[in-house]
């Protein structure tokens, strides 16, 4: 059976404004916009509407009515940003959503009882994830086809309705003829005809309708019935997120701009998580005064959505690389990944929190320079202490083929075999004399025996040739070593002592 749920937010633009400056939810609010003439109401909060405040009023006239009216102008990626995390928060409940315009989300609730359970926990569910990126004013309906659900969303009180199937028909009776969104001149029509209501138009005899309206006049038929006709177009997340955050006056400071910038992320960081993501790197682009713009990438050790070490890292990239004038306008984009949960071993200790990590990654990258902090790796080279130094990436949690069984160890060695060589990191410089080319005193000490030499070299084709000797050597006190003789430079160094 087919089942229906629409996420409805009245006052789309409004709320998209609310969204970005939760404060204003408090205050009557008008989104305007500069007409040709004078500047214009796009739209108007619920507060600003108890004043008689609406949509295509000019701003003097709504000043007029409500004297302590706050206005915003309108911005487009505030709408934009607010239509994706309304419908990210829908994806996170199911996986098949559609987009039914600015602030009216559909979802297909087919099978969704086996994950959330009754249609009323459905609804709350999604009331929840609206409300967790930004929309508390969300209204839900469940039925059994979209224009169903939408129409008794619009016309609910309650922030969820479920209508019973096969009783679409009878719950839409009274709704109003404008819910449908019907052409101006085919609504002009039907009131013309007396049609007020929905049950009223589903009443009338479908093949008039069909002789006198045509297929617009069946459509009409069809949605006051609250059949569907039009495919489920189902939508595709972006491969970027993307939060925004105008502002009205200039900011040359990062004290300030943090204060932004941690905004932005609580709604980004909100979005991803009701979508059950995180993020794998972020995108900073701050316009600037002088009307040019100011671009980081800024990389994260491990996926996360935590907006604390997001904030830290960023602030840390923009205190080494600052833009070059005041900051306009911030812009964060994040590209999300599937977060994948793990388990740590029994036998292993406790791995650190991600926000601990990342910061010491990022004060340490801030301290001796992003090409300094990493992973390193060994090379595939017969050169000492060869290294390359990758980016970093946490280990792999336990468990393999082998089913996370801690490896057996390596019988003991006898007391007779325990001779390990203490490396010298860095190596120390020593005073060595040779006799025939052996190593007869170290710092003055005699050499009592000794074995070597074992030479290697190797790109001597490069500026980075390079050529040794290695001695083993026991000296008078007892103390046995590693010499290194740098051939090229002639220069001893203890390579290490043995222990």
């Amino acid at each position: 059976m087919s089942r229906f749920a629409c996420l409805w937010i009245d006052a789309f633009v409004a709320a998209a404004a609310e969204r970005s400056e939760p404060a204003l939810r408090a205050e009557p609010l008008a989104v305007v916009a500069p007409a040709p003439t004078v500047t214009r109401v796009i739209d108007a909060n619920a507060a600003a509407r108890e004043y008689g405040v609406g949509g295509g009023m000019t701003e003097t006239e709504a000043r007029a009515r409500c004297s302590a009216l706050v206005s915003r102008p309108f911005v487009e990626g505030h709408v934009r940003s607010a239509r994706h995390a309304l419908l990210e928060a829908a994806f996170g409940v199911s996986p098949r959503v559609e987009d039914g315009g600015a602030g009216l989300v559909y979802v297909d609730a087919a099978g969704l009882t086996w994950l959330h359970g009754e249609p009323v926990a459905i609804g709350r569910r999604l009331v929840g994830q609206a409300w967790a990126v930004g929309f508390p004013g969300c209204r839900v309906a469940l039925a059994g086809s979209r224009t169903a659900a939408r129409v008794a969303a619009v016309s609910a009180t309650e922030p969820v309705t479920v209508i019973s199937p096969g009783e679409e028909r009878a719950a839409l009776a009274g709704a109003p003829l404008a819910v449908l969104g019907l052409p101006p001149d085919l609504a002009a029509v039907l009131e013309g005809w007396g049609v007020r209501t929905l049950g009223e138009l589903a009443a009338l005899p479908r093949d008039g309708l069909a002789a006198r309206l045509g297929p617009a006049g069946l459509r009409a038929h069809d949605l006051a019935l609250g059949r569907d006709r039009d495919p489920f177009c189902v939508w595709t997340p972006p491969p970027f997120w993307e939060e925004a955050q105008g502002l009205e006056w200039e900011i040359d400071s990062l004290g300030a701009l943090a204060v932004v910038l941690d905004a932005v992320l609580e709604r980004l960081c909100a979005r991803l998580m009701a979508a059950s993501l995180a993020a794998d790197a972020l995108d900073v682009r701050l316009e600037l005064a002088s009307g040019g713009h100011h671009a980081r990438t800024v990389a994260l050790a491990v996926p996360m959505c935590e907006v604390k070490p997001m904030l830290a890292l960023i602030a840390l990239d923009l205190e080494a690389h600052p833009p070059s004038a005041a900051v306009t306008r911030a812009t964060l984009s994040a590209r999300p990944v599937r977060a994948r949960a793990g388990q740590s071993g029994l036998w292993q200790p406790p791995a650190p929190r991600l926000r601990d990590l990342v910061a010491v990654l990022a004060r340490l990258a801030a301290l001796v320079g992003p090409d300094n902090v990493g992973s390193p790796r060994l090379d595939d080279s017969h050169r000492p202490d060869a290294y390359t130094l990758h980016a970093f990436s946490p280990p792999d949690e336990p468990g393999g083929a082998d089913g996370g069984r801690t490896p057996r160890p390596d019988p003991p060695l006898s007391d007779a075999h325990r001779l390990m060589l203490r490396r010298a990191r860095p190596s120390r410089r020593v005073a060595v004399a040779t006799d025939d080319e052996r190593p007869s005193r170290v710092d003055g000490q005699r050499v009592v025996g000794c074995a070597g030499p074992w030479r290697a070299s190797g790109a001597w084709w490069d500026v980075d040739a390079w050529a040794r000797d290695e001695w083993d050597v026991a000296l008078g006190d007892g103390t046995l070593c590693r010499l290194a003789r740098d051939l090229r430079t002639g220069e001893w160094r203890v390579d290490g002592v043995y222990d």
